[in-house]
């Protein structure tokens, strides 16, 4: 076989080559959409409408579910794709995030904000006229209060964290809304656990890549000696918030097995919080991270399962 022919085999086709490209594309604009944020966003807003539905004594409805999920999903995934437009150049400075499509520049600037305009305008609309409106607006202002508010803030002050628990914690809240057309008490339960939640989640990542954060003049956590207390406060503080708050629901099933989880759970995230805290090291913030995704979803399938009163 001469050297020609056989370069020309195992060279792709013209067909393979745009396959290539088209996969390449489509994964990347997949990639704006922050996946990975969105399967928690998507799993609080459903336990949010679950609950709203069944504390309501309303019948379950699954197209319901479907819709908000669905119109939850692309107002975060335009959010999503909106932050990358507006951090790519300080992307680009973090190991962590310079392979992104907007930071690597595989995307030009006008394509991914076209995109995420389009997710978000398409999400905000498909809420209001396939929900309600109290939903559309709560999903509105969580984009608007991410991207104008959170977003800038990241490289003023360390307050940004604060600030960016807000619209962080609002799913649950748009699902209860979805389910029942308004808010209780019980639904700001569930948004001041998310709150809290996010606390030692964030201080976790931010402790691991703070090298990265400083070198895009990230201001997410402060600098000198600052620093320690602010980790220090920031954790241990909503984490003892989070424990006390999660005991304020009410089991309508089995109260005891309900109350027990709660205190086991709450005392090992509490565990992981204190270790992260007094270490102050990678290993330590990795297995709070870690403690932190665990924590969250057996939280929340302990409130679906016990402080449901369709089943009491």
């Amino acid at each position: 076989m001469s050297g020609p022919s056989m370069v020309t085999e195992l060279s792709p086709s013209g067909g393979q080559k745009h396959r290539l490209v088209v996969s390449t594309l489509l994964w990347d604009y997949w990639a704006l959409t922050k996946p990975e944020v969105n399967f928690l966003i998507l799993i609080t807003t459903g336990v949010g409408f679950y609950l709203g539905c069944r504390n309501e004594a309303r019948p379950l409805s699954f197209l319901a579910l479907f819709n908000t999920l669905l119109g939850t999903l692309l107002v975060a995934s335009g959010t999503g794709t909106l932050n990358q437009y507006v951090e790519r150049k300080f992307d680009a400075q973090m190991r962590r995030t310079a392979r992104r499509p907007a930071a690597a520049g595989r995307l030009k600037p006008a394509a991914v904000l076209a995109f995420g305009i389009s997710l978000a305008a398409a999400g905000t609309v498909y809420l209001a006229a396939a929900v309600n409106l109290l939903a559309s607006v709560l999903a509105a202002l969580t984009l608007l209060t991410y991207l104008f508010l959170y977003t800038p803030l990241k490289r003023k002050t360390s307050v940004c964290v604060l600030v960016g628990a807000f619209p962080g914690a609002m799913p649950p809240l748009i699902g209860w809304a979805a389910a029942s057309g308004r808010l209780n008490g019980e639904a700001w339960t569930l948004y001041a656990i998310l709150f809290l939640w996010q606390f030692p989640h964030f201080m976790a990542i931010a402790w691991m890549y703070r090298e990265d954060y400083d070198r895009a003049g990230y201001l997410v956590l402060p600098k000198g000696n600052a620093r320690v207390p602010f980790v220090t406060l920031e954790t241990l503080l909503p984490l003892l918030a989070l424990v006390a708050i999660s005991i304020v629901q009410f089991p309508t099933w089995h109260p005891v097995i309900f109350y027990c989880a709660e205190a086991l759970l709450g005392l090992g995230f509490l565990y992981f919080g204190l270790e992260f805290v007094l270490r102050r090291s990678r290993a330590a913030a990795r297995r709070l991270l870690a403690a932190s995704i665990v924590y969250l979803p057996l939280l929340f399938a302990l409130s679906v399962t016990l402080c449901n009163r369709a089943r009491s």
